[in-house]
């Protein structure tokens, strides 16, 4: 995701409408911004009175928390030729929490845990 415009450029593009030193399409070609940046720039400015950019609004919120987390490292530690699979089932099993293998696999490496590599197709 690109930064935010400097406050700088923001506080200029504010002070030449508010000089009306042309429309709000003008200004955005002046400064090199979009339309839609200079519109929404200056309803923050009228609704805020400030020309800072607002805080980033956050991430999604994981679905295996600490207390999972903990759980997962028990279940490993007592069982360690789990596979990914199954730990996926034993998490919607004993915390209701259903998650796919790929989030149960960065879980694990967010955790500095690995699974055993178990292939069928290995064994004759």
């Amino acid at each position: 995701m690109p930064a935010a415009y400097s406050v700088d450029l923001r506080q200029r593009i504010v002070d030449a409408y508010e000089a009306k030193e042309g429309s709000q399409r003008q200004l955005a070609k002046r400064f090199k911004v979009s339309l839609s940046f200079v519109r929404d720039l200056m309803r923050h400015y009228r609704t805020q009175k400030t020309v800072q950019p607002k805080p980033h609004g956050g991430g999604a919120v994981a679905k295996i928390g600490e207390k999972e987390q903990a759980l997962i490292a028990n279940w490993l530690k007592q069982h360690p030729d789990l596979m990914l699979w199954e730990l996926c089932e034993r998490l919607e099993k004993e915390c209701s929490i259903q998650v796919g293998i790929s989030t149960m696999w960065r879980t694990l490496e967010q955790m500095n845990l690995s699974v055993k590599k178990n292939f069928e197709c290995d064994r004759s």
